[in-house]
Parts: C-alpha cells; structure tokens; sequence
C-alpha cells in the first residue's frame, strides 16, 4: 500500500525559497552530479513550476519544470531514497502534467539517464514516449559522459 494511502498528511505544494535546505540535501544525497543551489533559486526567481512532495510538513520529494508558449519540460523530479517505488513520483509527475495543460502547453519533454531504467519506465506508463537520445548528456563516474534518453508526451 503507497504512502499516499496510509497518511493523509501527504501533500503536494509549490516550492518555497525556505524548502531549498531540505531540497538540496536531497539533491545531493540522491544524485551523484547534483544540481547546484543557485540552479534552485534561479528556477524559483524566474517562475519555473517547482513543487514539493510533503509528508507530516517534511519535505519529501520535489519537481521542477518551466512552461514555454505550447511546450513544458520536466526538468528535475526527485523522491527521497525512503519513499521511492511508492507512487510518489507518479503522483508529481501526474501534478506537473496538469500544470502544464493548464499553461496551455501541448507537449512535455524530458530527458533520463539510459541506465535509469526505473524512472524510464515510470515515464512510460505515463505515457511519454522515447523520441531521441543525446549522446554524452550527462556526466558520469571517471570524466565519462552518460546518454540522456530524450521522452516526450502529447496532449
């Protein structure tokens, strides 16, 4: 049974500049390449679509993604190591789709690690499909490069 089911305190909201601590230990727990604390504020100061999973007021997972005219790209979704595999980032990613439709975007993109099967997946059931694949994307462990798989879904 998911998370979602046993606790009411389970909650989705936008993100605030005060979550940052929280979403940055995260950030840097989860991800070997993290994104930096100023990417976060950025993203926050310009108007990106950030949100952050709760539970109990602990923040426990985060998404952000920006909205362009009739296109939107998920660019980071993260569940704390403790919560994941329990529909948590299903749920987010269900969250940052309908923002997007009611930004009036008519398609969502985003990029996954190859070996990041589980995420590529979840993607899938989804609905995002794999339209490309940009090779050396993403750093990887001893100065190599990883391919970011490149999804998108249509409205």
């Amino acid at each position: 049974m998911s998370a979602q089911q046993l606790d009411p305190l389970l909650g989705i909201r936008p993100m605030q500049n005060e979550d940052l601590s929280h979403v940055m230990a995260m950030e840097e727990r989860v991800y070997p390449f993290p994104w930096t604390l100023g990417i976060f504020q950025d993203c926050l100061r310009v108007g990106y679509c950030c949100w952050v999973v709760t539970l109990d007021q602990q923040v426990i997972g985060y998404g952000v993604m920006s909205v362009v005219i009739d296109e939107s790209h998920i660019l980071n979704i993260c569940i704390h190591p403790t919560w994941q595999g329990q529909g948590l980032g299903y749920k987010l990613t269900q969250r940052l789709l309908k923002i997007a439709r009611q930004h009036g975007a008519e398609t969502v993109f985003l990029e996954v690690r190859a070996s990041n099967q589980i995420a590529f997946k979840l993607y899938e059931k989804i609905g995002f499909v794999k339209i490309g694949q940009r090779k050396n994307y993403y750093p990887a462990a001893d100065r190599k490069r990883e391919d970011a798989l490149v999804m998108a879904l249509e409205f």
